[in-house]
């Protein structure tokens, strides 16, 4: 795997003075920038490759030690720190799969046959809003809905990359929430801009390393809404796993470190779910198993 021998749950976080980069060590956050001596993003510490993952585990490991005997010095509450996104803006459109599960591909339409090649579509980094922040239920919008799904982030750059050899390419994976704008995406008769609309994409809360993740194919997954689960599924349900989806789009095209990646929502969505479509007030709350779990309040455009 990319990320070396290191398991780690890397964030990012806000202070008052911009985003630090950090790492979770059970209950608490160690602050790799200062761990590091550097000022390093997310995006920074991937460009460096495995060298920089090896630089920050090396930090967490000594964090590690010193939690196991008591030791908590220079280190914050997790439950008293403020993430944001793993990577706050993006330097590319998100690439997001559509029905990427055989349940979801019924549910929109019980006639629709099961894609034959991977659906893409992408949305702008300025959709991206942290794990625990509001989503916006703007003016443009109606019909808003939910997605849960898995996101991946690509750590080693590759074209034409085999899948054999596509998860060597992944440096994390996160909780992502797909939140979409139903009328909007029948309207325009294509997806992007009923699923890009600003704090349409949650996602975190860790950029968790692949080591500590391992097989991406044996992940549950779920949502609730209000406390009711709507969405609950594995992610081998996918019609197209992560290697499929990585060598399809390397075909031709360059992936680029810090690259982000969402494969797609299981069967429950609002717009077939007998409970409906998002409100204002509801509150999302998501998770994939070894990952995490974001909460997300969906509030009016103010």
């Amino acid at each position: 795997m990319y990320s070396s021998i290191f398991d780690m749950k890397l964030v990012t976080y806000r202070t008052k003075k911009g985003y630090r980069l950090g790492a979770v060590i059970e209950g608490y956050v160690l602050d790799l920038n200062k761990a590091l001596g550097s000022k390093l993003s997310m995006l920074e510490l991937l460009d460096m490759g495995a060298k920089g993952m090896e630089k920050a585990g090396a930090a967490v490991k000594d964090a590690e030690k010193n939690v196991a005997s008591g030791k908590h010095k220079g280190l914050m509450k997790l439950n008293e720190v403020s993430l944001a996104a793993p990577i706050p803006r993006t330097r590319k459109n998100i690439v997001c799969m559509g029905l990427n599960y055989a349940e979801h591909v019924k549910e929109s339409d019980s006639d629709r046959p099961l894609p034959p090649h991977p659906v893409f579509f992408t949305k702008p980094p300025t959709s991206i809003t942290g794990p625990y922040d509001p989503v916006i239920y703007n003016r443009a919008v109606e019909r808003l809905d939910y997605e849960v799904e898995l996101a991946f982030v690509i750590g080693k750059e590759g074209k034409y990359i085999a899948k054999d050899e596509a998860l060597e390419h992944v440096a994390g994976y996160m909780v992502f929430q797909d939140i979409s704008a139903r009328t909007l995406q029948r309207q325009h008769n294509q997806w992007y801009r009923g699923k890009s609309q600003d704090t349409f994409a949650p996602m975190g809360p860790y950029l968790v390393t692949a080591d500590e993740v391992g097989d991406p194919q044996s992940l549950d997954l779920w949502c609730k809404v209000n406390g009711e689960t709507r969405q609950k599924a594995n992610t081998s349900d996918m019609i197209f796993d992560v290697k499929t989806i990585i060598s399809t789009l390397s075909d031709g095209i360059t992936l680029e470190v810090g690259d982000v990646f969402a494969t797609g929502t299981p069967s429950g969505v609002g717009a077939a779910h007998p409970s409906g479509l998002l409100k204002v007030g509801d509150v999302i709350e998501c998770g994939v198993e070894k990952l995490g779990v974001m909460r997300n309040e969906v509030v009016s455009e103010k």
